[in-house]
């Protein structure tokens, strides 16, 4: 069944994300790479298909095959991360699934160690716009680059 293309339907509703994600990827010191990792795990937990396609493709651009296809089970791979993109990773998964984690403490405290307080704002505004733009891309199935 065709679905609606949310973006063309609603174009105020898609200026003001696409405000968010321009805010998110230019105007914070995050590293880019850092953000399409984000971006990636909470696709990931969400289930987008169309978000998992492009920022897989994104994170292609500097970050090895090996490293993108282990971003699920990145905790048992330390070795493969820095201490602060499984900070990310950690705080990504804490913030998406907030409904079952309620955003612990402990949690809390292990990303305000990794970052200044003005990143952990930023890295929290990426988790959140990335989960904003999956609760728009999967209900309305937005295609993907890959091919058959």
């Amino acid at each position: 069944m065709d679905r609606l293309n949310w973006y063309t339907v609603a174009p105020e509703g898609a200026k003001a994300l696409g405000a968010v994600h321009h805010y998110v990827t230019k105007n914070t010191s995050l590293p880019e790479e850092l953000i399409h990792l984000v971006f990636l795990r909470v696709s990931q937990i969400n289930g987008c298909a169309h978000c998992i396609d492009m920022h897989t493709r994104d994170l292609l651009k500097t970050m090895s095959v090996d490293k993108v296809a282990l971003v699920p089970v990145w905790e048992e791979v330390p070795h493969l991360f820095s201490d602060q993109y499984r900070a990310a990773l950690a705080w990504a998964e804490e913030v998406t699934l907030v409904s079952e984690t309620h955003a612990s403490d402990e949690a809390y405290a292990a990303a305000a160690a990794a970052f200044e307080p003005k990143d952990l704002v930023d890295l929290t505004i990426t988790i959140a716009a990335m989960n904003a733009f999956n609760r728009l891309g999967a209900p309305f199935r937005l295609p993907v680059a890959a091919k058959a």
